[in-house]
Order: C-alpha cells, then sequence, then structure tokens
C-alpha cells in the first residue's frame, strides 16, 4: 500500500464517518505530568540549567490516554485500572471521570502507588522526566477484583484493549480473562504489549508492538520492511493473532496479517514534534475503527493518519476526526496546507503578520459554490495580501438552514473553498457564528457582502477595537445558495 492514492483517501474519508462504538481499554493508568518554562542560566550549585516553571499541565496517560483517543474520537471509552489511595491517585480518578468520552472504572486500591511520569519541558525540549512508581504483581485480592470489574464490563464492549505498559495491572490472570471473555462474544482483542512473552497474549485478535518491543519479544532484526514482516510472524506464531500492527516511526506502520500478504503504510509526511502517546494513538484508533465493523486494513490505515497528526503536537496529545479529515483532503487534492484548523490557522496568520502582510477574513456556509461566491472571495483577495475563510462546519449549517441543509459535507465545501486561487486558508467552525474565530485570528479587514451593513456584520466591533477595517463587497445579483436549492427541488 503506497499510502497516498485518490481512491484510498476516498475510502478513508468515508471510513471517518462511520466510527462509532464502545471500546473497553484495561490496563496501566498513570499520570502524566508535563511542567513547561524557561532556563535562561546555568546553577551556581552544580553544572547544570535552573529552569524556571511558568505552568504544569496534568492529564491522564498510559491506558487513560488510549481512552482520551477514543474518546477525541467521538468513540466511548470504558476505563479499568488501579491507582493509589494517594493524592496522584485522586487527581488522575477526578481527570478520567471530567473526560467527555469517558466512563472511569478505576479501582482504588491502598496498596499501590499511583505511576507519575513527570517531564521537564524547556521551550520545545524536554530535558527530564522523573518516574514515581513501585511496580509490583497484583496480589489475589487486586486481580479478583480487576477480573470481575472487566468480565462485567465486556457485555457492553464492541472491542477490548489491553493496554499494557509492565506496571503490574495486566497479570497474567487478567489478561487470560480479559480475551477469553471477549472472545466468547465475538468481540475482538488489542493488545498493546510490553511483556517479553508473547504466549501470554494468546487468543488476541492483533497485537500492536513497536518496532523495539517487536525485536525484544521475538530477538529478530527489524530493520526493514522484510525483517520487520519476519519478526511479526513469529510474534504471531507465539501469541496466535489474526494479524500484527508493527508502529515504526518515520516508517510508518505494517500490517502483516496470519495469512496473506504484508503491507507497509509510509507515515504521512508530518514535522514530528513530540512522539509521546503516539502508540496510544495508534491502538485508540484502531480499536475504534474495528468496534465499527471496519476492515483491519482499513483500521491500520486511519491509526497511521492518526499517529501522523499527534507527533506534530507537544505532549501527551490526541487527535480529531477534523484533523484527520483535512489532512486527507490536503493530500488527495494536493492543497498544500491550505485546510487548517483555528489554532494552527492563527499561527500563520501570525506569521503573515510578522512578514508585514495584511491579513482578510470573511465567513460563510458556501453549500453551493456560484459566481457570487467566486466574485466576493476575488475582490476580498485583492484588498488584502492573505484571505481566511471561516466556513460553518455541517452542524452549524444544520441549526442555521435546517436538517435538509447542507448538501455537501464540510469536507467537500472545504476541498472546493481550498482549491481557489482566492483563498489562502480554509478554517472550519461549529459555532453559528465566526465571532469565536475571529477573536482568535484579529484580522486587519473584515469582508462581508454589501447585503449588510456596517453594523450588522458579526465581529464588525472586535475588529475596530483594534483598528481593524469591515469592508462591505457588492454582490452579483440573480445569484443565491437558496435559490439554487428551491430550483433543484
Amino acid at each position: 500500500m503506497s499510502g497516498g492514492t485518490m481512491i484510498e483517501d476516498a475510502r478513508l474519508l468515508t471510513a471517518l464517518s462511520e466510527l462509532t462504538g464502545t471500546v473497553l481499554v484495561v490496563g496501566d493508568v498513570m499520570l502524566d505530568v508535563f511542567a513547561y518554562g524557561q532556563a535562561e542560566r546555568i546553577s551556581p550549585e552544580a553544572p547544570v540549567p535552573v529552569m524556571r516553571l511558568e505552568r504544569e499541565l496534568w492529564m491522564p496517560g498510559g491506558a487513560g490516554n488510549v481512552a482520551r483517543n477514543i474518546a477525541a474520537l467521538g468513540g466511548r471509552a470504558i476505563l479499568i485500572g488501579l491507582v493509589g489511595e494517594d493524592a496522584s491517585g485522586t487527581a488522575l480518578a477526578s481527570l478520567t471521570a471530567a473526560e467527555v468520552g469517558i466512563e472511569s472504572r478505576l479501582l482504588r486500591v491502598a496498596r499501590r502507588q499511583t505511576t507519575v511520569k513527570q517531564r521537564f519541558v524547556v521551550g520545545s525540549q524536554q530535558m527530564l522526566r522523573v518516574d514515581r512508581e513501585v511496580v509490583r504483581d497484583l496480589d489475589s485480592e487486586e486481580e479478583a477484583a480487576l477480573i470481575a470489574e472487566v468480565t462485567a464490563a465486556v457485555s457492553e464492549a464492541d472491542a477490548v484493549v489491553l493496554s499494557d505498559y509492565g506496571k503490574g495491572a495486566l497479570s497474567a490472570g487478567v489478561v487470560a480473562a480479559a480475551i477469553t471473555a471477549a472472545r466468547a462474544r465475538g468481540v475482538p482483542v488489542l493488545v498493546d504489549p510490553k511483556h517479553p512473552d508473547s504466549r501470554r497474549y494468546a487468543g488476541a485478535t492483533t497485537v500492536t508492538p513497536n518496532a523495539g518491543e517487536l525485536a525484544r519479544a521475538t530477538g529478530l532484526p527489524v530493520a526493514d520492511d522484510d525483517a520487520v514482516e519476519a519478526a511479526a510472524r513469529a510474534m504471531m506464531a507465539a501469541c496466535g493473532a489474526a494479524y500484527l500492527v508493527v508502529t515504526r516511526s518515520a516508517q510508518g506502520l505494517s500490517y502483516v496479517p496470519a495469512d496473506g500478504v504484508a503491507l507497509h503504510i509510509p507515515a504521512r509526511r508530518r514535522e514530528v514534534f513530540d512522539v509521546s502517546g503516539a502508540g496510544d494513538t495508534v491502538v485508540g484508533m484502531l480499536a475504534l475503527a474495528l468496534a465499527s465493523g471496519l476492515a483491519p486494513l482499513v483500521s491500520a490505515a486511519l491509526a497511521n493518519l492518526a499517529a501522523g497528526v499527534v507527533v506534530a503536537k507537544p505532549g501527551t496529545a490526541t487527535c480529531s476526526l477534523d484533523e484527520i479529515e483535512i489532512g486527507l483532503i490536503e493530500a488527495s487534492l494536493r492543497l498544500g496546507d491550505k485546510l487548517q484548523l483555528a489554532p494552527r490557522a492563527r499561527r500563520l496568520v501570525e506569521q503573515w503578520r510578522a512578514a508585514g502582510l495584511r491579513v482578510g477574513f470573511t465567513n460563510g456556509c458556501f453549500d453551493l459554490l456560484h459566481p457570487g461566491h467566486v466574485t466576493l472571495l476575488a475582490q476580498a483577495r485583492a484588498r488584502c495580501d492573505r484571505l481566511v475563510l471561516g466556513l460553518n462546519s455541517d452542524a452549524s449549517v444544520r441549526r442555521l438552514k435546517g436538517a435538509s441543509r447542507p448538501l455537501q459535507t464540510q469536507a467537500a465545501r472545504a476541498a472546493v473553498l481550498a482549491a481557489l486561487a482566492s483563498v489562502d486558508c480554509v478554517v472550519i467552525f461549529d459555532e453559528d457564528t465566526p465571532l469565536a474565530l475571529i477573536e482568535q485570528l484579529c484580522p486587519d479587514l473584515l469582508f462581508k457582502g454589501a447585503d449588510y451593513t456596517l453594523d450588522t456584520v458579526v465581529g464588525a466591533e472586535v475588529v475596530r477595537g483594534y483598528g481593524g477595517r469591515i469592508e462591505l463587497i457588492d454582490l452579483v445579483a440573480g445569484h443565491s445558495t437558496t435559490r439554487l436549492v428551491e430550483r433543484m427541488r
């Protein structure tokens, strides 16, 4: 699979709309803490930098991050694991309970210490990681409690993920019980492995090692495609999985079925900022796709796309369906970086402004592109150096225009608009008006059709407040999307 033909990307775009379902995530839950600051001098006490702490970010890690990724992709995650009855355990329980889309069923155990991974980041560079943990096997009481919780929850799940970080939650007994219960219901089981003995995962549908984990588990080289395939088949022979999905960092991802030809899916070319949690994103997307009934290969290709999104973000990140969709449209139509989410669009606008360019903004639903739209956009672009277009999302259009609209999805509308030479950036927004987006981007010029007045343009007061201008553009008579829709009906 070359990972880039139009047919393949079109299928993946369709697959994104099919994602649904509940995934049971069982495993090692931990607390990820990111401490951000600046280091501008060396300590007088030792030859080490002095970091001035500016902010801290706390989030669920390990199996908790798998659950976060599933929820971010629109699925429902049931999260089961062990945390201590300590301050970190309390914080972790609160964080997971507050996550939309996650049903947290963490077990508090007095005899365990909650695992905490704290990273110290200066600028964009991670300088140090400190792990606070005590790794030990489950005792009989802990194992029995976990097995009871897991076997009860399997009845609610469309797929099961065993997220093994080697911290002790996934004992051989818990793994066997989870796989047995899931297979009895015909539910796929995915394992993100850490244990060197692959036989522990016997009966799993798929295992998702990274290249290093695959090499350690098999004792075989993984330097190229052929070597990865050979090692993957050795691991499958040990655990009986139907296929393996091997994550290979910059080389992308390999899909190796027990019966069939291995396919090596190249990584989508993105700047790699931070690989923390990328494996969690892969297994989260893979699990949700399988839970939705998608074919394993399609599921693996979606997982590869999701990984490409999160490695471009700092910290233990998640990715959204919008981000994957934008990447697919850009690649399919060779649109460059014209399709952006609001945070990236803001950085782009700041770069343009720093280069002395005037940035304009306009917005609309653009359900059926007609000559009136084309003229308005061309005239707006002629009055500025870069033009950003805010596009109402599908949900926003439905609220504004009714249940029968839009006629085209936000992906299709964004692709058509981004293909216009007059448009430099398209940003999809979900609110009824673009006010929040205007406040984020702070355009120098705000354009609207002359059917508005200066006082009725949304965002006009904001733009005037920082010295920007509002300009009304004459419309081409006789062109209206609503009129076109009525004619079609």
